[in-house]
């Protein structure tokens, strides 16, 4: 009996060459060289990178593609994009939330990119972007994998109906719970939010991703109230702290200390870089402050390291494009990391790292594993983040949803050969 569909001669993350994949009934059967059988369908790699699908874990999807409603954030800053959105959300109207995100999705779908997390803001009362991501949810299902965060954006404690509002998101079905602690009034409340808000995720079984210490200031100490929470409740492995920008400002000495409490905890760190690059060290001069948490040193800690994208067209951010290979690009300047190693690293933050974080099952390419890839028009996964390559072909349970042209170009020079493909100039090994 045929298999559904069959990849062959393929590059793979972890520098296999010449592999063949298989898939029949929407999972992968098969993983080798020469793989003998035929096909519904046969797509020949041409040595080229096959990955899991891109998981962006970090995102914020009530608020995607809304740019310039009701105006643009003139300054840039933080503070001016939560006051932007703030004016928008009474503007807001449920056909539109779910139009604009759909129109996402399928931009999301042709980069290769099949699993979100998106926190949503659950300080309206209305709860309209809740009802409306919930129903992307479902229509998306086929193809993409949707994870809700109940988003305190204005304070969980700082917002007058936030606390009844979340348990209201949590009972709709939004399955993960969400702060903010730097954004409360005090220090005092930040670290009592915390504390509440895991309590509830333990009392109902469920995930924490806090936005947590999206500050300059060094001060601004939540993960340490994190990671102890974490600990207290048994919540090792569901907890992820977003942003975490105020740790490349706070002292070395202190730093020191943090990390081992981090990994002790089992708490996940996700970086933001195309937004933390943007938005922190706006209060800077000169020596200014690059905003990015410490990744790299928080790799010999074991500590569990993803990117997001965050934005995308909004009002906190005016660019965007759906590319975690973008994203990653990013990351790996921000943070200095251009070894081999680290640069391969880079990739794992916007693949297996985050599809960690959400607990996908059925990630990735071993035999057993869902049908689910992405054929990258590069040969290894430095070359992908180097040329952001492009995504040749999408498959999603063994289905073929989205296929991209190879980036070509054509020359006329005397002399010199007659077309370029970017991905033909072979890394060093």
């Amino acid at each position: 009996m045929p298999f559904d569909l069959l990849i062959r001669n393929a590059t793979l993350p972890d520098g296999r060459t010449g592999q063949d994949i298989a898939i029949e009934a929407g999972r992968i059967v098969a993983v080798q060289p020469n793989l003998a059988g035929e096909a519904g369908r046969v797509i020949d790699a041409a040595g080229h990178l096959v990955s899991p699908p891109f998981v962006d874990i970090h995102f914020h999807m009530d608020a995607t593609l809304s740019l310039g409603l009701p105006r643009l954030n003139v300054s840039g800053t933080l503070l001016e994009g939560i006051a932007l959105w703030g004016e928008l959300k009474p503007l807001l109207t449920y056909e539109a939330l779910v139009e604009r995100a759909l129109r996402y999705c399928d931009l999301a779908v042709a980069q290769g990119l099949l699993a979100v997390r998106t926190h949503v803001d659950i300080c309206d009362d209305r709860l309209l972007a809740v009802d409306a991501l919930l129903d992307v949810k479902k229509q998306v299902a086929p193809y993409l994998d949707l994870e809700l965060v109940a988003f305190p954006q204005d304070g969980y404690f700082r917002s007058p109906t936030a606390a009844q509002n979340l348990t209201r998101a949590l009972d709709k079905g939004v399955s993960i719970v969400g702060g903010i602690p730097h954004f409360e009034r005090t220090m005092a409340d930040g670290a009592a939010s915390v504390k509440a808000l895991c309590e509830i995720a333990a009392a109902r079984g469920l995930r924490v991703d806090m936005h947590c210490d999206e500050s300059d200031d060094p001060l601004s100490r939540h993960i340490e109230t994190l990671a102890y929470e974490t600990q207290r409740l048994g919540l090792q492995g569901r907890v992820a702290g977003s942003h975490l920008t105020s740790m490349h400002s706070m002292d070395n000495y202190y730093v020191s200390k943090l990390l081992p409490l981090i990994a002790e905890a089992g708490v996940a760190a996700i970086a933001n870089p195309l937004i933390n690059i943007v938005l922190q060290g706006r209060h800077d001069t000169y020596p200014k402050r690059r905003g990015q948490t410490r990744v790299p040193e928080m790799r010999p800690h074991g500590i569990n390291v993803a990117f997001g994208q965050d934005c995308c067209m909004d009002p906190w951010y005016s660019l965007g494009s759906a590319d975690m290979l973008e994203v990653a690009h990013m990351g790996l300047h921000v943070g200095q990391m251009t070894s081999r190693d680290a640069m391969r690293f880079c990739f794992d933050t916007v693949t297996t790292n985050p599809a960690k974080i959400m607990g996908l099952e059925g990630y990735g390419l071993d035999v057993g594993c869902n049908g689910d890839l992405v054929l990258l028009q590069a040969r290894d996964p430095i070359e992908a983040i180097r040329l952001k390559a492009t995504r040749l072909t999408v498959v999603r349970r063994g289905k073929v949803i989205a296929e991209t042209p190879a980036r070509i170009a054509r020359l006329a020079l005397d002399g010199r050969p007659t077309s370029v493909d970017p991905a033909a100039y072979a890394p060093p090994t």
